[in-house]
């Protein structure tokens, strides 16, 4: 009986768990999965990106970001900040308005949702007379105007988002100051733009589909100038002084008005091709940028932006369709023309910056915002605390490919980061459909890229890897410049990376593909040109009965090839069948690299460039291993086969148990006690089921293999049949490394019972923690591993965790995953955690992802369950199968093609932002009716507000100094806001009593 009570909890280990483990998903890497929406604020240089899911996320400084999520998770269609004010107004495809804010909070700024609301039209009006169509926060920063598929412009005012009936501008009253033949030709239909005179706020401009523009007064309700357009109005465009604007047409035309004081119906300026532009004037000449304008049938396919300036013109072509552009100006508001700085382009894939500055206007390398997809990924590698040597060779190399970006800095500068300086230095690598390897600055919020390594230029391909993203078509007509990074099509599937293994103390780096190519590089600080060494790897050793069904192999090139600086490869391990590569390890300080496909694995030295051995694990009933990723097909008749085997293995004979046994124990001792969970039946997978050969894991260690009394390197590896090999290595002294060849002996083979899917394998050394990474005690950043007492192998495959002593490999300890909790590991690492409370304690545990998307923490040697975390939903099967885990107890997986998620399980290492908006001051060079404003609302407030009596002694003098405290600080200066405060404050009479009394009996005492 003993053997099914569990042990108690221990408040010891409680309180210290707390003090270790917390869950935190703390940001989001990368662009934004299908942006929607673009904003921005020139007051405080904010941008904000609106998603389809109904996210908006805010952007500032490097490190400053807001990310919130409306509830409805409806198409952000369009973002407008409030003139002046941290706040903002997104319009849903709901037909919602909802009202945000940037509030501090415990020393930090956050995005809160204050409001939301939806415009109803008329009673028996049908749903389209309120859909909105355009939005405009007026510059009083009290009211919104909102314009309607109906034609009529209602205006709402702010914040409570009350509408104001009798300022509504109805198609009937703007119709009745238009000539009559025009009338009756054209309809208004709906509002297509809302723009405010630069110069007069009292005048709107407004524009109809139909091609109608009339300027609105409205202070006297009526229209003061009224311009007949012949075409489907776009978009509406002023220029600075008010004298004139543009309006951009659907046939490609673009047409200036003149606004006179003297001309109620002015004649066009001119009318061009093409359309939708923004006017800018500068030093006299015009800045003309527009989207589009190329002819249709010749660049339909086309995503283009045109800017011209004098005899200037570039037509920007972009790799993916544009949401939305702005103009950051660097002009203050009182000057007499613009001066246009950069110009931020959002894609539906990317964010592109161009610089109006410097000559040619070259892109600005973003600093965070990229474009992870850009190719896509295929695998992912985390390497912490990286060298400061290595860490400035790489950056030195990549700044070498960046000298195309402007040096122009960051133009979105608004907000501080307040975040503490990133601990240490990380690295997160990304391995790409098209061969490339991106090498990410992961240290803090901000995911910037470092440096960029192809491996195309190794092979033969379509491409050519001179081509360049940026090359100038200026010569011909149109001027077409290609900007952006993102290229979804890969040349050929067979240059994906697979895996990717980095040693951050000599800087060689293992890179496998999807065509069975294993190269191994080292860094160099100049460029170079040399030959690429060619080994090959015969997995299947010449069996017979074995034919490859899948891809050919990657052509390589003859003769010398030219790398540029960074990271360059010197040998090329070539597989063969040209399977994918599916586990990598990498020795550097031994010099050998281990590499494994669903054929078999291989030893590489890489120093001598000689293959040391192979081994072949292919089961002679697994032929679907011979077909390759891209010409696999499952036999449907073998599949069915194997599963009646199965039913038929778990068809178990039941009987139903007696309860009379159970008596002779005390009923009250069984419900105190905490039995064991019951265990699933786990049936053991046939041998010839697929893919059993299929190398998961590789594993480097110095341990016990023949006798406890010495030790010797070793090599592991786990299969998906849940075999697990070793291979006792013996590699010659420094001295005589080059001469004496590596040779390799298989010593043990473990087959697991249940013949799961082996995901890790790991030795811990006489103290139970897990042996240092190759180099490290070398670089005095790691104890030497205790060999003198006895070593522990760590065997973990899909359904549970077991610890086997060496060298005679018995079994000690398990834990059974899949039986007890019904899912099967999917991601495992060790990872170090440290005290929140103290830094003497630290200690190393299992990271562990499941099938079901939970992470869990065990511990180290006795594998018991210290907490579970639910981490990634268990139908995001992708998203699972992206995550990868740092050495302290971080993790990033993906959840679009697009974003890394960071998660953080320590409560020691987080990396979160953590920032401040503070509201800068409004410049006396602003627009004096809008300080006008202020000072009106203010003042009516405070009358309003103040004249308010209360019956209760002392609590009158109090509100009263409370609110002249609020108008001063400027916390509020809308009158509806103030109200708002007020009514907050003193709603509860029987308070504002209750603390007079109490303050009373004070007096008295």
């Amino acid at each position: 009986m003993r053997r099914f009570l569990r042990p108690g909890h221990d408040p010891v280990r409680e309180r210290l768990k707390r003090e270790l483990f917390q869950f935190n998903k703390t940001v989001e890497h990368g662009f934004p999965h299908q942006p929607s929406a673009l904003g921005y604020s020139p007051f405080l240089h904010l941008m904000a990106i609106g998603t389809r899911s109904g996210a908006i996320k805010l952007y500032g400084a490097p490190g400053v970001e807001f990310v919130g999520l409306h509830e409805e998770n409806n198409t952000v269609m369009q973002i407008h900040f409030i003139p002046d004010q941290c706040q903002l107004v997104t319009l849903l495809d709901d037909n919602s308005l909802h009202l945000w804010s940037l509030k501090q909070h415990s020393g930090a700024s956050e995005l809160w949702e204050d409001h939301r609301f939806t415009l109803k039209g008329p009673p028996g009006s049908p749903p389209s007379a309120a859909q909105i169509t355009a939005v405009l926060p007026h510059s009083s920063r009290e009211v919104l105007y909102l314009g309607t598929e109906s034609g009529n412009i209602f205006v709402v005012e702010l914040p409570s988002f009350g509408v104001l009936e009798d300022r509504t501008i109805t198609s009937e009253a703007v119709l009745r100051w238009i000539p009559e033949d025009y009338c009756n030709r054209r309809s208004c239909e709906l509002v297509e733009a809302l723009q405010e005179h630069p110069k007069n706020p009292d005048q709107i401009l407004i524009g109809y589909s139909r091609g109608l523009i009339v300027l609105w007064d409205r202070q006297n309700n009526k229209v003061t100038h009224h311009f007949l357009g012949s075409q489907q109005l776009e978009n509406l465009s002023w220029q600075r002084d008010g004298s004139k604007f543009i309006s951009c047409h659907y046939d490609g035309s673009y047409t200036q008005w003149p606004v006179s004081n003297d001309n109620r119906q002015s004649l066009p300026l001119e009318n061009l091709v093409p359309y939708e532009p923004m006017w800018d004037i500068h030093n006299g000449l015009p800045y003309i940028i527009f989207q589009g304008g190329m002819p249709r049938a010749s660049y339909g396919d086309r995503h283009s932006i045109s800017v011209i300036h004098g005899s200037q013109q570039i037509a920007f072509d972009f790799t993916s369709r544009v949401i939305d552009f702005f103009i950051i100006f660097s002009s203050e508001p009182t000057a007499e023309f613009d001066d246009p700085s950069a110009m931020v382009v959002l894609a539906e894939e990317e964010l592109i910056v161009i610089d109006l500055k410097s000559a040619g206007w070259p892109a600005v390398h973003p600093p965070y915002l990229a474009s992870l997809h850009c190719s896509a990924i295929t695998c992912s590698h985390h390497v912490s605390n990286i060298p400061l040597k290595l860490w400035e060779r790489i950056i030195s190399a990549g700044s070498k490919q960046n000298v195309h970006f402007s040096n122009m800095p960051w133009p979105i500068d608004g907000g501080t980061n307040i975040a503490p300086d990133p601990p240490q230095r990380d690295l997160l690598l990304t391995g790409h459909e098209d061969g490339t390897v991106r090498f990410w600055d992961a240290s803090g919020v901000c995911l910037h890229l470092l440096y960029k390594l192809s491996t195309v230029r190794v092979f033969l391909t379509d491409a050519d890897p001179n081509d360049n993203m940026n090359t100038m078509g200026e010569d011909e007509w149109p001027p077409l410049r290609k900007v952006g990074t993102f290229d979804p099509y890969s040349d050929d599937p067979r240059l994906g990376i697979q895996k990717i293994y980095l040693c951050k103390y000599s800087g060689y780096l293992a890179v496998a593909g999807t065509a069975g190519q294993v190269l191994v590089m080292e860094l160099n600080d100049e460029g170079a040109e040399h030959v690429v060494d060619h080994v090959e790897a015969d997995l299947l050793q010449d069996q017979e009965g074995y034919r490859w069904k899948g891809h050919e192999k990657l052509k390589t090139r003859d003769g010398p090839v030219q790398f540029e600086a960074g990271f360059q490869p010197f040998v090329l391990v070539q597989c063969q069948p040209p399977a994918v590569v599916t586990s990598l390890a990498l020795h550097s300080e031994w010099k050998l690299v281990a590499f494994g496909t669903s054929h078999g694995f291989g030893l590489f030295d890489h120093q001598q460039k000689r293959l040391v051995f192979v081994k072949c694990t292919l089961h002679p009933s697994d032929q679907l291993a011979l077909e390759g990723p891209l010409s696999r097909v499952k036999s449907l008749k073998k599949s069915l086969r194997q599963s009646f085997r199965r039913i038929r293995r778990s068809r178990v004979s039941s009987r139903k148990r007696r309860g009379g046994a159970n008596g002779k124990f005390d009923q009250g001792i069984l419900q105190e006690m905490e039995l064991a969970p019951v265990q699933r039946k786990i049936e053991a997978r046939s041998a010839e089921d697929s893919f059993t050969g299929f190398v998961r894991t590789l594993y480097f260690a110095d341990t016990f293999l023949r006798d406890s009394s010495r030790h010797c390197p070793s090599l592991w590896a786990g299969t998906n049949g849940g075999t697990v090999y070793a291979f006792c290595l013996r590699v010659p002294p420094a001295e005589r490394r080059m001469d004496e060849p590596v040779r390799a002996e298989q010593a043990k083979e473990i087959q697991l019972m249940h013949r799961a899917p082996v995901v890790s394998i790991l030795v811990l050394d006489g103290r139970n923690i897990p042996l240092p990474e190759p180099l490290e005690v070398a670089h005095d950043l790691s104890k030497s591993p205790d060999m003198q007492g006895s070593h522990q192998l760590l065997v973990v495959s899909e359904e549970q965790f077991k610890v086997f002593t060496l060298p005679k490999v018995s079994s000690k300890l398990k834990l059974k995953l899949t039986a007890l909790e019904g899912c099967r590991v999917r991601k495992v690492m060790v990872a170090n955690f440290g005290s929140c409370k103290t830094d003497d304690y630290n200690e190393n545990d299992l990271a562990v992802l499941t099938n079901l998307g939970d992470i869990q923490i065990i511990s180290l040697p006795f594998l018991k369950l210290q907490i579970r975390y639910p981490c990634i939903r268990k139908e995001d099967v992708s998203g699972i199968a992206s995550c990868v885990f740092t050495k302290y107890g971080q993790g990033f997986y993906l959840i679009s093609p697009s974003e890394f998620e960071r998660f953080s399980l320590s409560t020691k290492w987080l990396v979160e932002p953590r920032c401040v908006v503070d509201v800068p001051e409004v410049s006396s060079n602003n627009h004096t009716h809008s300080r006008s404003v202020m000072e009106n609302a203010s003042r009516k407030s405070s009358q309003c507000l103040f004249s308010v009596t209360f019956p209760f002694p002392g609590v009158q003098e109090e509100v009263q100094v409370t609110m002249e405290k609020m108008v001063s600080k400027n916390y509020c200066t809308q009158y509806s806001m103030m109200t708002c405060k007020f009514f907050k404050y003193c709603s509860n009479m029987e308070r504002c009593y209750f603390l007079l009394k109490k303050r009373e009996s004070k007096k008295r005492n």
